[in-house]
Formats: structure tokens, sequence, C-alpha cells
């Protein structure tokens, strides 16, 4: 940050007010922070508008392991670790939620419309009862 410039901004009090109660809840200490966080956040939606950014995402899953083949099809997906020439696998990671329910989070890297199509196609999976991505620009 030795490149830091110091801007002004201007905010009507009832929005200032709002947004120092809403970075309060989330545990900012310092105004700027909050908004360098929110200038980030909108830049990288920005830059995930293009298809071919890259990117990586969290593809989160819950599904009981005992109903389907699900697991034996996630691993085959996994250890294909090349999913496409533009998506891999990075990692991936298996929690035992209770004696049915699994939660797998699997990471991917690649290109960010290809990460959706692929992420789009493992929350489909017959099985899965629950699933969200989360894909961010890098």
């Amino acid at each position: 940050m030795s490149d830091l410039e110091r801007i002004g901004v201007s905010l009507d009090k009832d929005l200032l007010e709002q947004f120092d109660k809403l970075i309060t809840k989330q545990g900012y200490r310092i105004r700027s922070e909050a908004i360098r966080d929110l200038v980030r956040k909108h830049i990288s939606e920005e830059q995930l508008e293009n298809p071919n950014a890259k990117a990586v995402a969290a593809v989160f899953i819950v599904y009981d392991h005992h109903s389907t083949k699900l697991s034996d099809s996630l691993v085959d997906l996994q250890h294909s670790h090349t999913l496409t020439k533009s998506v891999h696998v990075i990692s991936s990671l298996h929690i035992h939620l209770d004696e049915h329910d699994c939660l797998e989070i699997i990471v991917l890297r690649g290109q960010a419309g290809q990460i959706r199509k692929i992420g789009e196609k493992i929350v489909s999976m017959k099985g899965v009862k629950l699933g969200k991505i989360n894909v961010v620009a890098t």
C-alpha cells in the first residue's frame, strides 16, 4: 500500500449511519478497509462477466452418501484432474455431517465461464440435496 491515495467521499447522514452499523456488525474497525473491500468486490464481479476471465471457485454440495453412486462420480471427476483444457480441480474437502449426509467442497481453477458450467453440472448431479457455487476473479 505504498501507493496509497487519499480520497474524500460524501454520504448523507442516514446512509453513513447505516454503513457504520453494517461494517461494525461485520467486524471492520475502520471505514477505509470496508470501502476497499467493496471496491475489490465490485471489480471482481465486473471481471467475472467475461467468461474467459481467470477465476477460482468453491463448489459446495451436501448429499446423502447412501442414496446414490454420487460419491463415486465425484471421486472420478476429481481424479480426472483436468476437466477441460480451461478448468482444473485444485483440491477437495470431504466432511461427514452425520450418519447420512456429507459436505463436499471442490475447488476449481480456470476460466470463469467453464468453471460455472462445471459447477452447475456438479450441483445438479443426482443425489445432491443442496449446492452452491462461489466464484471469484483472480
